[in-house]
């Protein structure tokens, strides 16, 4: 299926490119006006900007209702958006990238698939870093780290889609079992097993029937999805690369990669974490640690609304702030990529057209009109009442405000740790817990990275590794298989050109 888009991308872009003109020429098309002021109009006259995006409500934003009209207003544009359900939008995208026929904005689900870098090696989108400069609100709206991860060869293709970078899933402890077994939050890996033996063991919940355990997490085919963070705790590692002076190792050969596995079995042994953690789905992790039979899950700090809001009908006198989020172990927590998914132009777009595109994302960042997407429109979703913002919530879902967000973003630094439902000393506590995290976050730098036969060969490879750690850790494996695994890696001959071709891309991401 791979190889059928290539062949299609790799003909009709060929098609696509010869009648543009001459790259990054500037040129003007009829009715498009000049620019100024870094592809602002010069004349009145909006700019007609034809968009490809995703939505999440039951049914997308109406065409010309009230919020674009006024987002059109202000970014002298009008918008021609083609909104596709999230659940089908990758196929959609393949499919418009293949056919040549490509919108002047589009979004870019997996700026790293195989088949957008493809697209790109043809020079089908352009490089907007020579550009970027220009735009302050997309140079700072947008964190350094996402425009470094999302480089290729040196260059963007894409405008990242703004997220926190701080805040990514973590240990959440249940502070109120801590009191009850008379125990402090844990900062080591050491003091993080006593503790979940204590929950296992204690009666942390005080029902006096011996019904609780320490940690419930789940794993996937590829990785070890909510319980990867008690890997990252002993390698210090976020992702599957380590840069070792300069160079990047697999995680595989870090014999703290087989620390982690040990006390990983070692824990499942002692009956601390789910007996059935390698058949749980994501959801059902959630809903064991809602009913209160586990004392830590590894989650984001501001998903918690719902896990208070169910623990609080099975326990009336808790807190929200006995949801605690752990700052670090062994000094490590995970840093985001600052980033979900990213825009492109195609250079199909004239120069003078693409930089009234990022003139327009510019304009749309600003307060005052990015507030569109969190409140509306006064009289049509919210009122002002003493002075106050009251948001009509079903108008605001019915009218699906929020996948403007889709297309622009302004991110809230604290977004993943805190909300504006939580009480305000949860708020100020999670923040400041943030803030103490980004001291010692580690962000994943192998995000991104390209190797040709990495497409081929390590989905295979991850699934091999996951499958012997499940086994591991499970007792069905003695952990000396893990020693004569990755020997026999080390003379891999696929595994070697993988290492070659990631170090490669690492060292032009840098350039």
């Amino acid at each position: 299926m791979i190889k059928k888009a290539f062949l299609l991308i790799s003909i009709l872009f060929l098609v696509l490119l010869s009648a543009c003109s001459g790259g990054g020429e500037k040129t003007s098309s009829k009715g498009e006006g000049n620019t100024k002021n870094n592809g602002e109009n010069e004349s009145n006259e909006p700019t007609q900007v034809r968009i490809m995006s995703h939505f999440f409500h039951a049914t997308p934003p109406s065409k010309d209702g009230p919020i674009e009209q006024e987002i059109e207003k202000a970014t002298n544009t009008k918008l021609d958006i083609e909104w596709v359900s999230a659940n089908n939008y990758e196929d959609r995208f393949n499919v418009t990238l293949a056919s040549g026929e490509l919108p002047d904005l589009m979004l870019v689900p997996d700026p790293f698939s195989p088949v957008f870098r493809k697209a790109v090696e043809q020079g089908a989108f352009w490089d907007v870093s020579p550009y970027i400069d220009e735009y302050p609100n997309i140079k700072n709206g947008i964190e350094e780290i996402a425009w470094d991860l999302t480089k290729m060869d040196g260059a963007n293709y894409v405008i990242p889609r703004p997220r926190p970078t701080e805040g990514e899933g973590f240990f959440i402890i249940r502070q109120d079992w801590l009191e009850n077994v008379g125990m402090k939050e844990p900062t080591t890996s050491e003091e993080l097993y006593e503790v979940m033996k204590a929950f296992t063991e204690q009666d942390p919940d005080q029902n006096g029937k011996d019904d609780t355990f320490g940690f419930v997490g789940d794993i996937n085919d590829e990785d070890m999805g909510g319980m990867g963070n008690f890997e990252g705790i002993f390698t210090g590692v976020n992702g599957e690369w380590k840069d070792d002076n300069g160079e990047l190792v697999h995680t595989v050969f870090l014999p703290e990669t087989r620390d982690a596995l040990e006390y990983l079995a070692n824990a499942y042994r002692d009956g601390l974490i789910a007996e059935d953690f390698a058949s749980l789905q994501n959801s059902q992790t959630k809903d064991i640690f809602k009913a209160g039979d586990a004392g830590i899950i590894s989650e984001k700090a501001g998903a918690l609304q719902d896990y208070y809001d169910q623990i609080v009908k099975i326990k009336p006198d808790f807190e929200f702030s006995d949801l605690l989020p752990i700052t670090n172990i062994n000094g490590y927590n995970p840093q985001g990529t600052g980033f979900a998914g990213a825009n492109a132009i195609p250079k199909s777009v004239p120069e003078d057209k693409m930089k009234k595109i990022l003139a327009m994302i510019n304009r749309w960042m600003d307060d005052d009109v990015f507030i569109l997407h969190k409140q509306g429109i006064e009289g049509i979703h919210h009122t002002i009442k003493d002075g106050e913002v009251v948001i009509d919530t079903d108008k605001m879902t019915k009218d699906a405000v929020g996948d403007y967000n889709q297309i622009v973003y302004v991110s809230d630094p604290y977004a993943s740790s805190t909300k504006p439902t939580f009480p305000e000393d949860v708020q100020k506590l999670y923040e400041e817990i943030q803030d103490e995290r980004a001291k010692t976050s580690v962000p994943n730098i192998g995000t991104g990275l390209y190797s040709e036969k990495g497409v081929t060969y390590l989905p295979e490879l991850r699934k091999n590794i996951q499958d012997l750690k499940t086994k591991i850790i499970l007792g069905k494996e003695p952990l000396t298989a893990w020693d004569d695994f990755v020997g026999k890696l080390k003379d891999d001959a696929d595994m070697k050109t993988l290492t070659k071709e990631i170090n490669e891309s690492y060292a032009a991401r840098s350039r």
